[in-house]
């Protein structure tokens, strides 16, 4: 998928900021994984991050702004089109990325809004 400059911003944006750390530069996604602002679209970086759906495109999500949010490159191929629940193959340690094995889920809030645009 190719996003203009303005949404991969807005969607950096979205992403969780880290207290002390410049968040024009560094943030972590979901999972935990850090991710850096200028490895977008470089999923062979360490800190490479991309612009996940979270509803699923094979379930019926969309590009809408509210169904897209930053994740590590690694962990958006690990979730693989699942929804809600899915497996997180990175997350932090300190400041170190480290591969990890285990289930995550959309929390409660966000499913309902998605919920409410794709489940019709």
């Amino acid at each position: 998928m190719i996003y203009t400059d303005d949404i991969i911003d807005r969607i950096w944006q979205t992403a969780r900021k880290v207290e002390g750390m410049d968040a024009d530069m560094v943030r972590k996604d979901p999972c935990g994984a850090w991710i850096v602002r200028d490895k977008y679209a470089q999923p062979e970086n360490e800190y490479g991050w991309e612009i996940d759906h979270i509803y699923p495109l094979s379930m019926g999500g969309d590009d809408n702004l509210k169904n897209l949010r930053a994740m590590h490159c690694a962990n958006a191929r690990s979730k693989n089109g699942s929804y809600p629940s899915y497996i997180v193959a990175v997350t932090s340690d300190g400041d170190k990325n480290i591969p990890t094995k285990r289930v995550l889920k959309v929390n409660r809030a966000k499913r309902d809004v998605l919920e409410a645009l794709y489940k019709k």
